[in-house]
C-alpha cells in the first residue's frame, strides 16, 4: 500500500470527510504552489525537529507563507513545554531523513500530519501555529509531494483525535 492510500484508508476509516487531487511533484513549498488549486484553504509548511539529545521529536506546521526563526520557534516551544511541565527541548536541529522514516514514515519532501498515523509509539509531538485554528479548510501533502488533502479544520482536528501523537496550538 503507497502511503497516500493510507492516509486515505485512514481518514475514510474514521469517517473524516476531504477532498485529494494530484499534480506533479512539489517537494518544497516553490515547487508545490505550482500545483495548487485556488480553493480557499490554508497551505500548511511542516517542519520536523528532534531535540538537542535526539529523544524528543517535533513537528512543526504553520501557513506556508510565514516564515519562521529557528531561535524564536526554541523559545516560543520551549515556554510552551515548560508551562505544562513537560521537558525543554533544548536546542533544536533538523530530524535526519533516517529519523522521519522511522517516526513518521516519511521522506523529505513529504512531511505532514499524516505521518503521525506511522507515529505507533506517541513519540511525536505536533505545534500548530495558532493562525490555523482561523482556518476554515487546511491543504496537506498525503504523505507523498504528488498530492493535495484539502480537509476542514474541524475534521484535521477529528483526525488528530485519531492517532497516539499530541498536538497543540501556539503562537509562532
Amino acid at each position: 500500500m503507497t502511503r497516500e492510500e493510507i492516509v486515505i484508508n485512514h481518514l475514510n476509516a474514521h469517517h473524516i470527510p476531504f477532498a485529494i487531487y494530484h499534480h506533479p511533484e512539489g517537494n518544497t513549498i516553490e515547487e508545490a504552489r505550482r500545483w495548487w488549486r485556488d480553493d480557499g484553504s490554508v497551505h500548511c509548511k511542516n517542519l520536523f525537529f528532534r531535540n538537542h539529545k535526539g529523544n524528543r521529536h517535533y513537528l512543526v506546521c504553520f501557513p506556508c507563507d510565514l516564515n519562521l526563526d529557528i531561535h524564536h520557534l526554541e523559545a516560543t516551544l520551549k515556554a510552551s513545554l515548560l508551562q505544562q511541565g513537560l521537558p525543554s527541548c533544548g536546542k533544536l536541529s533538523f530530524a535526519s531523513a533516517e529519523r522521519m522514516q522511522r517516526y513518521l514514515g516519511l521522506q523529505p519532501g513529504s512531511v505532514s500530519p499524516f505521518g503521525l498515523i506511522n507515529d505507533i509509539d506517541g513519540a511525536v509531538h505536533l505545534f500548530l501555529d495558532a493562525r490555523l485554528r482561523q482556518a476554515t479548510t487546511l491543504s496537506f501533502h498525503p504523505n507523498d509531494s504528488r498530492g493535495t488533502v484539502v480537509i476542514a479544520r474541524t475534521d484535521f482536528e477529528r483526525y488528530l483525535t485519531t492517532v497516539r501523537s499530541t498536538y497543540e496550538y501556539i503562537a509562532l
